[in-house]
């Protein structure tokens, strides 16, 4: 392993250890009111092996991961983000709900012209109302297979944690690892119309484990102490796949996901989607086990195309007593244990974990479930086809045909300025349209046999919401080219998960059984493969807001579409304009 390689994990944690300890120890620092925190991302290429293999990846200050925002709720946070690289750059800070900044959002061509190379933008939001664990990654083209890290936001002063306080924070990021250039790999998959090639490498915290190729010495190692409980702040930045995910022996306790408590429920493994996050309890072992247990993600799998069939693993160690008994083994003799992780394609699995996430809904953290509707959505989410190019040969689902996705049979294509200043401008023309379909223009039996016909619009259409509308929104899988769970990710707001099931949504069965006093709130849920799943949402934040699947190849085939809240009658209820440095496409 390269030295780079030492350097940027061991910064990453020291970085993390030092800004947490520094916190905790002088709150001072903290004021509940909030304070205002700093930081500079200069985006520049930097060495890194993993596998054996030595690229130039698209870094922030040259770290992989990226280094972790740490903050406390109330505070504000600014970012300058400078670009060195020759590729244009947006960050987008996932699950801060950006009240009244949607300029801070990120989405390249959604709120923002993208930081062209040598330009700087300065990205300024405060944390309001969110405590537990989110995260910041690029958001244009497949940038963030490199650029992501964790977002930190501890409680406000003198407010403590809904569950015993941790002996230590772990913050443990997955993410996936391409030999070659992803944006190389995107490009020539949107070029030929078939699927992506796969990543190489699972990882965590940058490090694929031993289990892969010249990788034993790129193994995450956490060390605890007997009797010691630990917060494992999960995130799934991959690009492409949905993780399982346990600790051999071991039983986590589910605390908080997408920064927002949750009701504690034990599990032995968890199922976590690209986009979400999850907050565990690990309570170590009362004594010294006399072994090492492994920890391991491997996808969850459902739809047709390849992927990568790998399991990321790393150590957890127990620190030997200070007197070693004379059984106890030497370090390297430990057995090594290794947890059962569900089959690939466990959908029971996928459906039983989410039905156990509850909101926390008490008097100090309690769940504002809409109660009353006033609009109401239907949009199917799945693949679909284009035609090939004339006198071109695609290698799609046929020689003639390259994969698309869609949202309500809309291919969305991002526009070439940003979609939000031609909203605050009323320049929309040109840009985009209002007419984006609330219910399937042609239905059909949405999880049976497909239609023949599996050809998609293409267009860039928003839904236009009057400020703080109560919205219902079901997501429904289809069976276009394969029924497939897909996990999307609403910018700007948390919603509540009211209701979820398998096959086709019923509007006159299903929506009695909806959960309307703790549904887990959050911003990215899974839609279940072959099923629906329903949201609900307070429209109360202006701006224009990115709606899409966070698996990367069907962002980049179109499963997406965009939202725009209207500015409410009071101050504190409009965007604001935009910020001087806003950048120019």
């Amino acid at each position: 392993m390269g030295s780079s390689l030492l350097s940027s994990t061991a910064i990453f944690r020291v970085m993390f250890i030092v800004l947490l300890n520094i916190l905790w120890l002088f709150p001072e620092f903290a004021r509940s009111a909030g304070i205002t925190r700093h930081y500079k991302f200069n985006v520049k290429l930097q060495n890194v092996t993993r596998l054996c293999h030595t690229k130039s990846i698209v870094s922030v200050n040259g770290q992989f991961p990226g280094p972790p925002i740490i903050a406390r709720e109330g505070d504000r946070v600014v970012v300058k983000v400078v670009n060195h690289v020759q590729n244009n750059v947006t960050i987008h800070w996932h699950g801060i709900r950006q009240l009244q900044s949607g300029w801070a959002d990120g989405p390249a061509y959604v709120t923002q012209c993208p930081i062209q190379t040598g330009q700087s933008y300065v990205y300024n939001f405060t944390i309001a109302g969110q405590r537990g664990t989110l995260f910041w990654h690029a958001h244009i083209s497949w940038l963030r297979s490199t650029l992501y890290g964790p977002i930190i936001i501890l409680p406000k002063k003198n407010v403590p944690y809904p569950f015993p306080k941790p002996h230590k924070e772990v913050p443990i990021i997955f993410g996936e690892w391409w030999n070659a250039d992803p944006e190389a790999v995107i490009t020539q998959a949107l070029q030929n119309g078939g699927g992506p090639n796969v990543s190489d490498a699972y990882t965590i915290n940058g490090l694929p484990g031993p289990l892969y190729n010249c990788s034993a010495q790129d193994t995450f190692k956490l060390k605890v102490k007997p009797g010691k409980t630990y917060l494992l702040r999960m995130i799934n930045a991959a690009l492409n796949d949905e993780l399982f995910f346990s600790i051999a022996n071991h039983t986590l306790t589910v605390v908080d996901v997408d920064a927002i408590y949750v009701k504690p429920f034990k599990t032995d493994t968890i199922l976590i989607t690209p986009g979400q996050t999850t907050n565990l309890l690990l309570k170590a072992k009362p004594h010294f086990p006399n072994a090492t247990f492994l920890m391991a993600a491997r996808p969850y799998a459902t739809g047709r195309g390849t992927f990568d069939n790998s399991t990321v693993t790393g150590l957890l160690h127990y620190e030997p007593p200070s007197k070693p008994s004379p059984s106890a083994s030497s370090s390297k003799n430990l057995t090594v244990f290794k947890p059962t992780l569900p089959p690939l394609n466990d959908t029971s699995f996928a459906a039983n974990f989410t039905r156990k996430l509850r909101s926390l809904g008490n008097s100090q953290f309690p769940a504002n479930v809409p109660q009353k509707v006033d609009k109401r959505f239907f949009f199917t989410v799945g693949l679909g086809t284009n035609p090939c190019p004339q006198n071109q040969s695609c290698q799609g689902p046929s020689n003639s045909t390259m994969f698309a996705a869609s949202v309500n049979n809309v291919s969305s294509i991002l526009p070439t300025t940003a979609m939000l200043q031609a909203h605050f401008f009323q320049q929309s023309k040109g840009v985009y349209t209002t007419d984006f379909p609330t219910t399937p223009i042609f239905p059909f039996n949405y999880t049976g046999t497909p239609p023949n016909n599996t050809m998609v619009s293409n267009g860039t259409k928003a839904v236009v919401l009057p400020f703080n509308t109560s919205v219902e929104l079901v997501l429904q899988d289809t069976s276009i080219l394969g029924i497939e769970s897909h996990p999307l990710h609403l910018h700007g707001f948390n919603f509540f998960v009211v209701g979820q099931g398998f096959a086709n949504f019923d509007s006159n069965k299903d929506p009695p059984k909806f959960n309307l006093v703790d549904p887990v709130e959050r911003n990215t849920v899974g839609v279940p493969s072959g099923g629906w799943v329903a949201i609900r949402f307070h429209a109360d934040n202006p701006g224009v807001w990115f709606m899409h699947c966070h698996l990367e190849v069907h962002t980049s085939w179109g499963l997406k579409m965009a939202w725009i809240v209207m500015d409410g009658k009071q101050p504190n209820q409009k965007l604001p304009p935009p910020p001087s440095d806003l950048p120019k496409c």
